[in-house]
């Protein structure tokens, strides 16, 4: 605020941030604690299950070839 007018710098100030507001749950992607809805993926077959609220992909088996299952 260069004369004391409130204009300030152009750019800059509230509401003009970028800010991470899309995405899933409180950190949004593939990571633990990413929402409620999603897929967990066997990264060996490929098998797709339903992700279930509570149980990360990650401490689920492939029901087909038995590895640890990630977040898709």
């Amino acid at each position: 605020m260069p004369l004391g007018d409130g204009t300030g710098p152009k750019g800059q100030g509230p509401g003009t941030g970028g800010g991470m507001g899309s995405g899933r749950g409180r950190m949004g992607g593939n990571r633990p604690g990413s929402g409620p809805s999603g897929e967990c993926v066997c990264p060996k077959c490929g098998t797709e299950t339903s992700h279930q609220v509570g149980f990360p992909c990650y401490k689920q088996s492939c029901p087909k070839c038995g590895t640890k299952m990630v977040r898709e």
